[in-house]
Parts: structure tokens; C-alpha cells; sequence
């Protein structure tokens, strides 16, 4: 054998080839990884000249090499890859509000413009000119922006698969998205909404929008077990889904599903708020929970007149016959309302702006501001521990801000004053403010003042206590309370008995340096103190230090706080012991 017949040297195996074909082509192959079988996944490319094919060849080892080859298998178009991301991937995963906004832009504007395009074909380009043409089609630019992180979402999937190298809709432009300028009501624009609330079914429906800034879905998801009436306390903790309706007819009323007379609902009426900020207490202002106990007793009377019609399902806000309120009915319920009122028109959504703003107005801090709105204020662990504490005395302060504002007796001009928890004391009497320590409380009556005064005495000697005279509009400009909180009569008065014990995590009781038990006289004004039940105990994870785990017990009645501090103490060291039984590890 000569040296110019002897064969080339074996390539190993794995390694690039580049060859003349019988077809008078250049052909590439590459090894760019192991196919899901376990043999080689071997990709081919084609050109008319080496040097043409060479290039390829490069060019996918490189991508091999920085892990960005695209994955073998179907050859994916942008709606087959739409359809099938959205119903099998999406829709398992996100909320049925979310999943009905990403059909509405792939079925409805998605595939219809682009989805014949090749998913690797697809450049930034090409969405920036759908983008334009819907605006010049008249699609808002909060839809095509919509549209554009529906697309985004979408096609990172892709890539995260490894369908797609690098995702367009990252690079493309996503369209200007204008602020849209919102103008909160004016506190007597607040105060004539809530005078013609009061004329309405479901009055308290809308001072809640108004007062405290829930959203809809909210309120209209809100059950009688989340409203403490004891402690002034109202909880969010789930919304209410928009309705979705099937022909229950066999589609054959011609109609509309949710126009249907048979429809039947497809969805769940609530759903949990998604986030620990969603859930969250908010304090109620005193007159706001009298027109909850007012809802409550007109409830009554609407179920006695149903009888069998009425479906319990223990929602606060309902229809005549128990049901809750359908979003769409209530949008429609609050533009009435602001055309009965002769306020300007506003979304239902500028409610909560405005319950914002005045929350600026009274200059509560933004730690209580973000956690009454329900805005997650960041991830860390400090915050949330922060948002856990807002039960205490900052609701009801905060509350009291909410009801001396709104509630108060300045009226625009030429407005109807709203008689929602005002006091009938004329404005030109005096107003006796008793000052018991750093507190005022006003009275009516100078013999009620003088004898809280007294009593107080005898309770703080150490505490200074006297009684000045201020007049009316003093008192509703410089007070805590406005006009509802002049009293006419004395208020009760109670002792209240306490216990407290701190257990290391073996279940070892602490020493804590402070009285076991105590007792303290308390007023009903007095709400870190005053309790009129006979007991209530609790445990908890202490904040900032660990493991320790507190038992509180305090109620009127001695002897049943000391049964209640026994099974408290109870808990307490099970709970000491076994933290992951009641949920405390992540908070170590």
C-alpha cells in the first residue's frame, strides 16, 4: 500500500464531520448532547460550499458549548406553542382571573396576528409592529402592553424548555403605558357618598370601599366569621371571583350562557388572598361596626322573608335570598350611587384611592398604611413580622383617625350631613374633657366628668386628672373622637385580671422578672385594656427571639382566667415542643 492510498485517521466518536455528499452538497454533523433515548443527538447542516458549511458547524458547536442549542423534538409555531402553553402549562398553575386574561390575549389577539410564525423565526421586530397595529386598530396601550407580558411569560416558558434560545419578547420594545392621573374623592365628596349610602341596601358595603379602601372583590367576598365585633377588628382573607356561566339548557334558549335561565356558575365563588400582605386585620371605626351590626339585623329580616329562597352561605353583603353579589351588579349599584349622591363619575376602583389619600391626610405612618391597603411591603422577614403586630393598639388609633375624619360634622356646602353616627349635642354647648393621664375623654355632663375624674383617682393617684371646659368645635378639631365620642352618661367600668408565662423550647417555663398575674381597673374607653369577656387566652411565637413561646390569658372573671391560663400553659409547652404542628417553624 502506498502512502497516497492510506486511510484517513478515525475521527473519535462524538466529534464534528464534514463531508462532499453524493448530491453534491456539503454536509455538517454535530454531537450537541444525548437525546431523551439515550443516543446521540446528532444535528445536520447543509450548505453549497465548505467554507459555507464549516461556518455552521462552528457556529452550532458554539451554541452547543454555551448550552443554548434548541431543543430537538416539534417544531413549534407561535400559536401551537401559545395554545399549548396556556391550556396545559398556565392554566394549572395561576388564578382563574389570571388564566382568563392570558386566553383573552392569545385566542383574541396573539395567534390571530402572529401565530404563523416559526417559534424560532419569531423576531423583536415582528412584535413591535403587532404592537403598533393593534394601537392603530384601537386597542388601548394597557392592552397591547397586556398582550406584550402575556407574550413575554409565555415564551420565557419556552426557553426555560429549552424550544427557544432567546426569548424576543425580552428585546422588543413593550408599548408606552401611560399613567393614568386618578383623583381621589375630597373628604366632603366622601361625606355625601356616605350620607346617600345610608338611603341604600347594603349601606355598609360602601363605607367600607370609602373608609378603609378594600378592594371589591374584598368586600364582596367578606363573611359575618371575618368581622371581630369584640375587638373592632374587620379580617381579609379571601375575594370574590367574577362569576362564569354554562347553558344549563342544553344551548338551546339561543341566549348567552350567562343570560341563559338555567346557567349554571363553572367557577368558585372566592378565592384566598394570594399573598401573607392580601390577608390582613384592619380596625373598623366605631360607627362603621355599628352599620355592620345594622346589616346584620336587616339580614336577619330579609331571611325570615325568603324562608326556603334564602341560601346561607355566610356572606356579609348578599341578594335577597342569601347569595353573594355578583361584581358586575355591584359596579353597576356604585354609579348609582355616585349619580343619587351628585358626586362625579369614578371607577369603583378610585374608592380605594381615595381611602388612601385620606390615610396621608391623618399622617399615618406607611409601615400601617401598606398593611391596611394590603400592599406587600417587601419580602423580608422584618416586615412581615412588623405586618403580623398591626392587631394591636395601632388599628384601633388608627381606626378612631379613620371615624373622627370622615364622621366628623364639617360638611361641604350645601351638602346633606350625614347622620351615620353623629351625636345630637347641639354645637354651641360646652363639652367637659376629662384629662386622665395622657387621655381626654369628653362628656356631656359636668357630674359624669367629675365623677370619672374621681374614680380615676382613686385608681392612678400617681396619674394627673381633671376636668376643663372646651366648646364643641374645640373638641371636634383638636380631640381624638369628633362628635360621636361625647358621652352623656358614665361609662362602665370593670376589673380586669391578666396572666402571662414564657416557656423555653423543651417546654421549661422562663423566668421573666414581672408578676405572673395582675389585675387592672379598666373603662370601656380604655381598649388596650378593657375586655368584657369573662376569659380569652392565646399563645404565640415571641418576635426577635427565637423559640419562646408565650401564654396570655385576661377577663373579668377571676376564677375562669385561671382555668383558662392552665390550659393555655397547656398548649404553650406543646407548642414549645413541637413547633412544626402549629405552623412556627419559618418563623425562626
Amino acid at each position: 500500500m502506498t502512502r497516497a492510498s492510506a486511510p484517513k485517521p478515525r475521527q473519535p466518536n462524538g466529534a464534528s464531520t464534514i463531508y462532499l455528499g453524493k448530491d453534491g452538497r456539503w454536509h455538517g454533523r454535530v454531537t450537541v448532547g444525548v437525546k431523551d433515548d439515550g443516543t446521540p443527538d446528532r444535528r445536520h447542516v447543509g450548505r453549497k460550499t465548505r467554507a459555507e458549511v464549516t461556518k455552521a458547524v462552528r457556529e452550532l458547536e458554539r451554541q452547543r458549548d454555551k448550552g443554548t442549542v434548541r431543543k430537538a423534538g416539534q417544531s413549534w409555531t407561535l400559536e401551537t406553542w401559545l395554545t399549548h402553553w396556556v391550556e396545559n402549562i398556565a392554566a394549572a398553575h395561576v388564578s382563574e382571573n389570571t388564566i382568563d386574561g392570558y386566553r383573552v390575549a392569545v385566542n383574541h389577539h396573539l395567534i390571530p396576528g402572529l401565530g404563523a410564525h416559526r417559534l424560532e423565526k419569531l423576531e423583536p421586530e415582528h412584535l413591535e409592529r403587532f404592537y403598533k397595529k393593534m394601537q392603530n386598530s384601537g386597542s388601548a396601550a394597557g392592552t397591547a402592553h397586556q398582550v406584550h407580558r402575556t407574550v413575554r411569560t409565555a415564551l420565557n416558558e419556552a426557553v426555560r424548555r429549552a424550544h427557544l434560545t432567546v426569548n424576543p419578547a425580552t428585546i422588543a420594545k413593550a408599548p408606552r403605558l401611560e399613567e393614568e392621573e386618578v383623583e381621589p374623592y375630597t373628604v366632603e365628596e366622601v361625606q355625601r357618598l356616605l350620607a346617600e349610602a345610608a338611603k341604600h341596601r347594603n349601606t355598609a358595603r360602601w363605607v367600607i370601599a370609602l373608609a378603609l379602601g378594600l378592594r371589591q372583590g374584598e368586600v364582596l367576598g367578606m363573611q359575618w366569621d371575618d368581622v371581630d365585633f369584640d375587638l373592632g377588628v374587620i379580617r381579609v382573607r379571601r375575594g370574590r371571583l367574577r362569576p362564569r356561566y354554562k347553558h344549563g339548557c342544553g344551548d338551546r334558549c339561543g341566549r348567552k350562557p350567562g343570560f341563559c335561565p338555567q346557567k349554571i356558575n363553572t367557577r368558585r365563588e372566592t378565592k384566598n388572598a394570594k399573598s401573607r400582605a392580601g390577608q390582613r386585620p384592619i380596625g373598623a371605626p366605631d360607627e362603621l361596626l355599628q352599620l355592620l351590626r345594622q346589616q346584620k339585623e336587616e339580614q336577619a329580616r330579609e331571611r325570615a322573608l325568603a324562608r326556603d329562597l334564602w341560601t346561607e352561605k355566610g356572606y356579609v353583603f348578599t341578594s335577597p335570598i342569601g347569595e353573594p353579589l355578583n361584581p358586575n351588579t355591584d359596579y353597576h349599584k356604585w354609579k348609582e350611587l355616585l349619580k343619587a349622591a351628585g358626586v362625579r363619575d369614578a371607577r369603583l376602583h378610585d374608592a380605594r384611592h381615595t381611602a388612601a389619600t385620606v390615610l396621608l391626610i391623618l399622617g399615618v405612618s406607611d409601615a400601617v398604611v401598606d398593611a391596611i391597603m394590603g400592599w406587600e411591603p417587601g419580602k423580608s422577614a422584618r416586615m412581615r413580622r412588623r405586618y403580623q403586630h398591626l392587631t394591636s393598639r395601632v388599628l384601633k388609633d388608627t381606626a378612631a383617625k379613620v371615624g373622627g375624619l370622615l364622621w366628623g360634622t364639617e360638611q361641604a356646602a350645601g351638602s346633606a350631613a350625614p347622620d351615620v353616627g353623629q351625636s345630637p349635642v347641639p354645637a354651641e354647648l360646652v363639652v367637659h374633657v376629662a384629662h386622665l393621664g395622657e387621655r381626654c375623654v369628653p362628656f356631656l355632663y359636668r357630674e359624669n366628668a367629675d365623677e370619672v375624674v374621681a374614680r380615676w383617682s382613686e385608681d392612678w393617684p400617681d396619674h394627673p386628672a381633671e376636668v376643663e371646659e372646651w366648646d364643641r368645635w374645640r373638641w371636634e378639631h383638636q380631640g381624638s373622637g369628633g362628635a360621636s365620642a361625647i358621652r352623656d352618661r358614665v361609662p362602665e367600668r370593670a376589673v380586669v385580671f391578666h396572666a402571662r408565662a414564657l416557656f423555653l423550647p423543651g417546654g421549661e417555663r422562663a423566668a421573666t422578672g414581672v408578676p405572673e398575674q395582675w389585675s387592672v381597673p379598666a373603662w370601656d374607653f380604655e381598649t388596650d385594656r378593657y375586655a368584657d369577656r369573662t376569659s380569652a387566652w392565646r399563645t404565640a411565637r415571641r418576635p426577635g427571639t427565637g423559640q419562646e413561646v408565650e401564654a396570655q390569658v385576661r377577663g373579668t372573671d377571676k376564677d375562669a382566667v385561671e382555668v383558662a391560663f392552665a390550659e393555655a400553659c397547656a398548649q404553650a409547652v406543646d407548642r414549645a415542643r413541637h413547633p412544626g404542628k402549629y405552623g412556627d417553624t419559618d418563623d425562626w
